[in-house]
């Protein structure tokens, strides 16, 4: 394509572009995610959790060949680094500190969304790389100060660093579907017996079974999952689900249009009070679970505890077709009424564990930050961002800073792995 036959356009809203095209250009992505749907992204805008009253003003960069949208990115310019779990207060104030406007600076990313995935969408890489160039351009044009790609994808990074910005690494805590020792010593175990009561499956699917040699061996069900645990990890594992299931605590699962307005309610009173206990309004309103209902109800599933006949806690997870890897699950939101003993780990662990693994899904991501998350077999991964930062002199000392973090993370991340919750030998 020739690049003057490209039209850069900053739209002020979400809803500016066709949800059909933008959706169409997501599907041809490498590492799609629920989130980055048009109707998870316009339902932040118009339910007011995402708006440049809150600090987050859209100017979704688009490029257009003719009729047709070719490239695109949720672009969001920020007045505060709140909602992003990549922490750059360090910069803002190192640049208060020298008499320099930090914000406004340009935040390509999810709100409130700590979920790696495409972040640029694109045709092809010729198209990714103009939409990279077209944002730093504007954002350059516009006086920004800087351009942050956050949780990025493979794809994304590669040509963010082909563009010259930098990179700065995270560590998050992932669980995978995959059986290391399938079929070792699991009919030894004894059943869980009481703690299988804790969850009432829905309507599902059986998971897949792997016949070709080259699959990876899935886990069979919750027992298949412990047995391939080290014995203080399943032990513990085991304590924990039994003081829930001790105390009377059953699980109850929906999905999609089984999620019920009573559900969601009761859902959002609990997502509330785990903000207000920590002295802060909750990021998304509830109309913004309420269009998530209407438009994008498949893609979440819905965990309440339930204790004495009435509901008590409850968690949240989405669900999404990841390419290659199938069924992915993100943990989201969780919140509780009424306190009960290790009820947080089997709200958002071990029941979404429990459910991933009936409904064949290939992966869980446990979300950002949390060591203790390994004791529950989600392991570390490197999740990535990148940044392009306008005044010469920071762009100079943030990449020394980010040089040295990234001998942190790498240091830290081969600590983690030298951890592993699963048996030996």
């Amino acid at each position: 394509m020739a690049e003057s036959d490209i039209i850069a356009r900053v739209l002020a809203s979400p809803q500016e572009v066709d949800a059909n095209a933008w959706n169409s250009l997501l599907a041809l992505q490498s590492h799609p995610t629920p989130f980055l749907r048009h109707e998870y992204l316009a339902a932040l805008h118009e339910s007011g959790s995402a708006t440049p009253k809150r600090g987050w003003t859209p100017r979704f960069m688009t490029l257009w060949e003719g009729d047709a949208l070719i490239a695109a990115c949720p672009l969001y310019l920020k007045s505060h680094s709140y909602g992003e779990y990549v922490f750059d207060w360090a910069w803002a104030n190192a640049y208060e500190q020298h008499g320099v406007p930090y914000y406004p600076k340009a935040t390509i990313a999810v709100p409130f969304t700590p979920v790696p995935g495409t972040r640029l969408l694109a045709r092809d890489e010729e198209a990714r790389t103009l939409l990279v160039q077209a944002v730093c351009q504007w954002c350059e044009s516009q006086g920004v100060s800087s351009v942050h790609v956050l949780f990025a994808s493979s794809d994304d990074v590669k040509t963010s660093v082909d563009e010259g910005l930098m990179l700065r690494h995270t560590v998050q805590f992932h669980w995978k579907n995959v059986a290391p020792t399938l079929g070792t010593g699991v009919s030894s175990l004894p059943p869980e017996g009481a703690l299988a009561a804790l969850g009432r499956p829905g309507a599902g699917s059986a998971p897949p079974s792997a016949t070709a040699e080259d699959a990876p061996a899935r886990y069979t069900n919750f027992d298949d999952f412990l047995a391939s645990l080290a014995q203080d990890k399943r032990k513990k594992i085991r304590q924990e689900r039994r003081r829930v299931a001790e105390a009377g605590v059953t699980f109850r699962w929906s999905r999609g249009a089984d999620i019920s307005t009573a559900d969601w309610d009761f859902f959002y009173r609990c997502y509330e009070r785990t903000y207000l206990e920590h002295g802060n309004p909750p990021y998304l309103t509830r109309d913004f679970f309420t269009r998530m209902a209407a438009t994008l109800p498949e893609a979440w599933l819905l965990f309440i505890a339930e204790k004495d006949g009435h509901s008590i806690a409850s968690s949240l997870i989405a669900l999404g077709d990841h390419g290659d890897d199938g069924l992915v699950a993100y943990g989201r939101y969780w919140g509780a009424l009424e306190r009960v003993d290790c009820l947080h780990f089997e709200a958002c662990y071990y029941q979404p564990l429990q459910w991933c693994i009936a409904h064949g899904a290939a992966r869980f991501e446990g979300g950002a930050q949390g060591e203790h998350k390994m004791a529950r077999a989600l392991l570390p991964v490197q999740a990535t961002s990148a940044h392009w930062i306008a005044h010469p002199a920071f762009a100079e000392a943030v990449e020394r800073f980010l040089e040295r973090e990234g001998q942190g993370v790498e240091g830290y991340l081969e600590e983690l792995q030298g951890r592993s919750p699963f048996r030996q030998g």
